[in-house]
């Protein structure tokens, strides 16, 4: 085996081709010649001697060897850029070099790896630039491996699909139109320290990909996170900073403008959400210039010869053919109708120009790089040869008149065009007119609907109406059990216990079309619903329940996202979710040149914007938040960027847009119940000693799970520091439970002497007589029935292992002559136990006592339904007090 032993990092041996090395075979004294300074990897064969002489075999060193035998890097670079506060170190050229660009970014110590693709042919044009971006977190980053059978990593997760459209939406509008190449982006998380969050370092590595590799865009990208921490702005705080943030704002940009912003914050006035932007576009600024400074260096030449535009005189015939027929049908109030106008009148078009012969017969001549060679051949001059003669030297050619040629166009550019063409109609009506399609000026907001309780069995529901947009929001109330669960690389387990989930089904715009998982889109508009209305929600301690709500959209036709804001706040009210405050969400539009279409030059804002303004605009701006301040905004712009002062013209409108929306919504007929429904299950919390909890729950979770059953409540939820929370669909159950917990130790038989008491399932102990009241008893029967439930103190252990109970030693009478009480020598009190172990239930059934044996079992907390099984151990709380265990707290029984 070849080896480099002078460098142990780059051991791995390389095989030449034949032709390409050279086996030198020889006797051990012949001398060996050779040309050049070329190094050799030395190998040594122990073979058996044959003769006088033993021969060596010497293979040449390949032309990429380093000097060291190592493989060499000549293009890797490795420089350092400024990232908020602190540096990032950039490095390319050592990892994907197959790639047309690759890079690590490192923050601490995380590492992010993306890597840009292009592909060699370009696509069918279209209006939509194929790109496509991955990102991943990968468990070995933190040193873990996935759960489930496969033991990799699944199916994209929505965390992670949310930070692929952060990288996507800041990348499109820096992308030339007519770049049809097919571009994919893989972003990987390689390391995680836990403390610098990779999401904006993701985005910052992916703007310095696609800079550095082929892809023709206009402007590095770089990203950043602003929090607001102790009324100061923190760019890229670290992941305990962001903890106590009021503020969670992401910012995507190049050095001269703003592309995208994305965040939630805890009500914050428009004012301090401006000076949170400037403060990230100033960082996004240097990380920028430090790119475009590394790009002019080590940047690869861009495809530019790869834009392919529709030709300009098809422009020309398209408007000839639809200006003014177009301009009507773009007057049309119902989308349903404009868009079937516009559709008739784009297929119109394309018949004219393909009789006329400007459009290519796709199905007869084949693709269009064919097509001028085939007409090329048709129209070559014929060769006349006089008849009976054949002339080997000059051909005798009859000149032909040649006939003009049209220019043909492809039907994929004319619908193009077409599309562009309606664009620049819409704006121009919208600027010289000052009216929209339907009718509203630009800062008009559509008529508003809305109504409550049109599900009875739903835990509340709300219908809300914008114009043509409906989303009907559904809430369901639930215990920790229907909490979401969230696997992430901190490697501990996070529930949700607000979630929302959106679904636009392809019925909401009249279309037929496939049902399956959510994709991104659904996802991002979701999360970013779920947002606005997690910050009005009351805490875990003042309303204990898991939060679903479902927003379907029955009909879209812009706002769909901030439709589901309204209506989730609806149906939260109905379903008596003591929130806050009302909120509401609306969406801003833009059209930035204005001057091209008649108007002063300056940006012309849109409220309440609709489907086709969303598509044909250069902005959508998503602002949600109460009357005076904003809980969550996301920003998409199409063209090259936008400045602060646009920026703030456009949440002034918000502002004003949504406090009419919020108006609107006050006049629900019929009105939020503010009240829990009568399907709605019914929670309680009650507190009992963290010493009690053990025996709540008993060997293997038997004792729990005797109280549901016996009760008929749901679920029954203990924590170690003795929070109970149970759930019930009735008051009955719910009390039924409340007792058995309260006093959760049953009189199961009477004797003269003394009562027998369950204190744990198929444990009892007695307690004498003398025991049961502070005051003398001539029998139990006196002051107990059988089926009652008290609460006892373990007092003694013989040597059969009977327990001794006793209700007086709880009692405050009992302190008097708690000394004169005789143990006897054999007995076990729990305060001299042995510590707590945590042992396999399966293992041996442990009693519930704890007296004179430290084999317990201790279990944290227990979630239990009547159907779960419910035998695996939690670890316990070390931190409790032993001295606790037996004695008595708030007047509650303590089993020790």
């Amino acid at each position: 085996m070849l080896t480099s032993p002078s460098n142990a990092l780059h051991s791995t041996p390389h095989f030449w081709p034949i032709r390409r090395s050279r086996l030198l075979l020889r006797p051990r004294n012949f001398p060996c010649f050779h040309s050049g300074g070329g190094n050799f990897c030395s190998l040594s064969l122990l073979s058996a001697r044959s003769g006088p002489s033993r021969f060596r075999i010497r293979a040449l060193a390949g032309p990429d060897a380093s000097e060291d035998g190592g493989l060499a890097f000549p293009n890797h670079v490795s420089v350092k850029i400024p990232f908020g506060n602190r540096e990032i170190l950039v490095e390319t050229g050592l990892m994907g070099r197959q790639a047309s660009s690759a890079v690590t970014v490192t923050d601490g110590e995380t590492i992010v790896y993306t890597s840009v693709c292009l592909a060699d042919v370009p696509s069918e044009p279209s209006d939509f630039l194929p790109l496509y971006v991955h990102y991943q977190e990968r468990f070995s980053a933190v040193g873990r491996t996935s759960g489930g059978f496969f033991k990799r990593e699944g199916r994209t997760k929505d965390h992670e699909v949310l930070i692929c459209r952060l990288i996507d939406r800041p990348l499109r509008p820096t992308m030339p139109k007519g770049f049809y190449n097919e571009t994919q982006i893989l972003s990987w998380v390689l390391s995680y320290d836990g403390l610098h969050a990779p999401d904006a370092l993701a985005v910052t590595s992916a703007g310095i990909a696609v800079a550095l590799s082929e892809v023709p865009n206009s402007k590095a990208v770089a990203g950043v996170r602003v929090g607001l921490i102790g009324g100061e702005f923190i760019v890229n705080p670290t992941v305990k900073e962001m903890e106590e943030s009021q503020l969670d704002l992401f910012l995507a940009g190049t050095d001269t403008a703003i592309l995208t912003i994305e965040g939630y914050s805890n009500f914050l006035p428009e004012e301090m959400l401006v000076k949170a932007v400037k403060v990230g576009q100033d960082a996004v600024q240097a990380t920028c210039t430090a790119i475009e400074a590394l790009v002019k260096k080590h940047g690869k030449a861009k495809m530019v010869d790869a834009i392919r535009l529709p030709p300009p005189e098809l422009y020309n015939h398209v408007k000839e053919l639809a200006g003014e027929e177009l301009s009507k049908a773009l007057q049309i109030k119902s989308k349903i109708a404009r868009r079937k106008a516009i559709t008739s009148l784009e297929e119109k078009v394309l018949t004219i120009l393909t009789e006329k012969g400007y459009v290519i017969d796709e199905t007869a001549f084949g693709t269009t790089e064919a097509q001028p060679e085939l007409l090329e051949d048709e129209d070559e001059d014929e060769e006349v040869v006089p008849e009976g003669e054949v002339d080997q030297g000059d051909v005798h050619i009859r000149p032909i008149p040649r006939k003009p040629i049209p220019l043909l166009f492809s039907e994929v550019d004319v619908k193009l065009v077409f599309k562009e063409v309606s664009s620049k109609l819409l704006r121009r009506r919208i600027v010289e007119g000052g009216k929209r399609s339907d009718g509203r000026a630009p800062d008009g907001i559509r008529p508003i609907n809305s109504r409550c309780g049109l599900l009875p069995r739903a835990h509340g529901s709300s219908l809300f109406t914008r114009g043509e947009t409906q989303a009907l929001a559904v809430v369901t109330l639930g215990d920790r059990q229907m909490a979401q669960r969230i696997d992430n690389l901190e490697g501990s387990d996070e529930y949700k216990r607000f979630y929302l989930q959106y679904t636009f089904p392809p019925s909401s715009v009249g279309e037929v079309g496939r049902i399956g998982a959510p994709g991104r889109r659904e996802i991002g508009h979701g999360t970013l619903a779920e947002r606005a209305l997690e910050t009005i929600l009351p805490s875990d301690d003042d309303f204990p329940y898991t939060i679903r709500v479902e927003s379907t959209i029955l009909e879209s036709n812009g706002s769909s996202s901030m439709a589901s804001v309204c209506g989730g706040c609806l149906a939260l009210q109905d379903a008596g979710v003591p929130v806050k405050c009302s909120v509401a969400g609306i969406a801003m539009g833009m059209v930035w040149d204005t001057e091209e279409f008649g108007g002063d030059g300056s940006p012309l804002i849109l409220s309440d914007i609709t489907g086709a303004e969303d598509a044909s605009g250069d902005m959508d701006f998503k602002v949600a938040g109460n009357e005076d301040s904003v809980t969550a905004f996301q920003m998409d712009i199409k063209v090259g960027g936008i400045t602060l002062d646009i920026m703030e013209k456009a949440l002034i409108q918000a502002k004003a847009g949504r406090r009419h929306i919020l108006a609107e919504m006050a006049k629900c007929s019929p009105p939020p119940m503010l009240s829990l429904s009568k399907y709605a299950p019914l929670i309680h919390i009650m507190k009992v000693h963290p010493s009690k909890v053990y025996s709540l729950i008993g060997s293997g979770g038997k004792k729990v799970k005797s109280i549901i059953e016996e009760s008929g409540v749901e679920a029954i939820d203990m924590q170690d520091d003795g929070t109970v929370k149970i759930m019930a669909n009735d008051i009955a159950s719910l009390e039924r439970a409340k007792a058995i917990i309260s006093g959760n130790c049953e009189i199961k038989s009477m004797a003269p002497y003394g009562a027998f008491v369950e204190i744990a399932p198929g444990r009892e102990g007695l307690c004498h007589v003398s025991e049961l009241s502070a005051e003398w008893l001539a029998k139990p029967e006196d002051a107990y029935n059988i089926g009652d439930r008290i609460d006892v103190k373990l007092i003694e252990v013989n040597e059969k292992g009977q327990l001794r109970l006793s209700v007086r030693a709880l009692l405050p009478e009992s302190e008097s002559d708690k000394d004169s009480q005789k143990q006897p020598p054999t007995g076990g009190d729990s305060t001299k136990s042995s510590p707590r172990k945590y042992v396999n239930p399966s293992l041996k059934d442990r009693a519930a006592t704890t007296g004179a044996s430290g084999d317990e079992l201790v279990w944290k907390k227990k979630d239990v339904r009547r159907a779960s099984g419910g035998d695996k151990p939690m670890k316990s709380n070390s931190s409790s007090n032993e001295e606790d265990r037996g004695s008595l707290v708030n007047g509650e029984a303590t089993i020790s």
